[in-house]
């Protein structure tokens, strides 16, 4: 595919952390780059478990110097042992290793600060954590290198991939970042790039979000109108349910843009929520490809973009979270009495948490709150007293569910198939919410339940 201007359009390819776990996944990701056998962009996460690792010797560190030690020698064990697996060439391994060692020396003089104050800026953490995928674009360049590939590291940074400056969560400022992006990745060869942040027009690192090498990824396609966004997995895409609970789940060749966000949200785990974000609004297509089964075929995985399909049990998919709470409010006046969730809501986004979803009615409102939120955020709302409030209740060990599918509002009778599912088991739903979103009904119950509604759905409509 080409542009307006008569040059071919790059494909974006994004390889997660599941993809980079051993030696024979990294040599199958260079396979699956060398197929393509074009320019092409690569955006990689950061080594299996080494953000976790980050974020533990963030709390360590403050109290505990010899965490620094820890952590880096950690690092650096890690990193030469992929170096001798993958660079026979000792001239290669030397010169990247000293390059690994350089980087970690950065991160080692951030986290020597960390412990001398005794805690962690906003915007040292994000430099922190940044640091997984610095190594990961490093090391996979050379190894691309090494393998005879045309390959060159391009970091966030250098382009710049400029967002809004939010730490933590930042969104990309395509205005600001394309012109940039284009530049800087305009040449005829494969650059890899560390997923998961950007930059403020500041110059200053923002996170993109946890998981947000997916967004990133998509930013990037978006700044380059890429002529597609390839995410690799270890599974062939979006099922009709989750392959541990239900019998022969269904590969779900196509969803649109709105279906595989819901689908994200609500736990699918194959996309980062936002990823779609970036692409809906100029079309760019998704691509899940499994690189175990090794095929770019277009009509292999799932294929995520415009064209709205109707299947006939109208639902194309049953997935779960176990990441939401509710945080019950009653009283006689919170129906009537002006502004108490505009407050309520005040005050807890002041206090960073975000409320995922409200459900109200004459006498209750009840928050769908993240499930490491719901205790601060009740201590919060006690604090302020609000005379509207007469009884507050925090329920926690619940499961969301969502089903999903384009026509799930216009077709009478599916609400009604996904009662009887649950009501043949025995099952009791405690909130639902439909017509929010075109495409989703979400409904909650006890956690112990979760497994066996996935199943009954599944059952009812595959």
């Amino acid at each position: 595919m080409f542009n307006d201007y008569g040059v071919m359009k790059k494909i974006v390819a994004k390889f997660g952390g599941s993809n980079l776990k051993k030696r024979e996944d990294i040599l199958k990701l260079v396979k699956v780059i060398r197929a393509y056998d074009r320019p092409m962009v690569i955006v990689v996460s950061a080594f299996y478990g080494i953000t976790n690792r980050l974020i533990k010797s963030l709390e360590a560190v403050q109290k505990d110097e010899a965490e620094i030690q820890s952590l880096t020698g950690f690092l650096l064990s890690m990193k030469e042992e992929v170096i001798q697996e993958h660079f026979p060439d000792s001239e290669i391994a030397e010169r990247t290793m000293i390059e690994v060692e350089q980087r970690v020396s950065e991160l080692k003089r951030y986290l020597t600060g960390i412990h001398y104050i005794g805690e962690v800026p906003e915007f040292v953490e994000d430099v922190i954590l940044s640091y997984g995928e610095r190594l990961s674009s490093l090391l996979l360049t050379s190894i691309l290198q090494s393998n005879g590939i045309d390959a060159e590291e391009a970091l966030p940074e250098d382009m710049p991939l400029i967002t809004d400056g939010e730490f933590g969560n930042a969104t990309v400022d395509y205005n600001r970042a394309s012109a940039g992006v284009k530049r800087k990745l305009s040449e005829d060869k494969v650059y890899v790039v560390p997923g998961f942040y950007g930059v403020s027009r500041e110059g200053k690192v923002t996170l993109l979000g946890r998981g947000g090498s997916d967004y990133s990824a998509a930013a990037l396609a978006r700044c380059l109108d890429a002529e597609s966004l390839d995410v690799w997995k270890d599974v062939e895409g979006f099922m009709s349910a989750d392959p541990k609970l239900v019998d022969n789940p269904v590969l779900i060749k196509s969803l649109t843009y709105t279906e595989a966000a819901e689908l994200s949200y609500f736990g699918a785990g194959i996309l980062h929520p936002r990823t779609v974000e970036p692409l809906k609004e100029i079309g760019i297509p998704v691509r899940i490809l499994n690189i175990d089964t090794f095929n770019t075929d277009i009509d292999c995985g799932t294929m995520v973009h415009t064209s709205s399909t109707v299947v006939a049990g109208i639902i194309k998919s049953v997935t779960f979270s176990d990441d939401f709470c509710v945080l019950k409010l009653r009283g006689a006046g919170v129906g009537v009495k002006r502004g108490v969730l505009a407050k309520v809501s005040g005050s807890l986004d002041r206090a960073g948490i975000n409320i995922k979803s409200v459900i109200t009615s004459q006498i209750a409102i009840n928050l769908l709150l993240s499930a490491r939120d719901i205790k601060r955020a009740y201590r919060i709302i006690e604090r302020m007293d609000l005379s509207a409030i007469t009884e507050m209740e925090a329920i926690e060990q619940l499961s969301t569910i969502a089903t999903v599918g384009e026509g799930l509002l216009e077709h009478p009778g599916v609400a009604g198939r996904i009662f009887s599912a649950l009501a043949s088991e025995n099952i009791n739903i405690r909130m639902i919410v439909s017509g929010a979103s075109s495409v989703a009904t979400y409904f909650i119950v006890a956690a112990s339940k979760r497994d066996s509604a996935i199943k009954a759905i599944h059952q009812e409509f595959f």
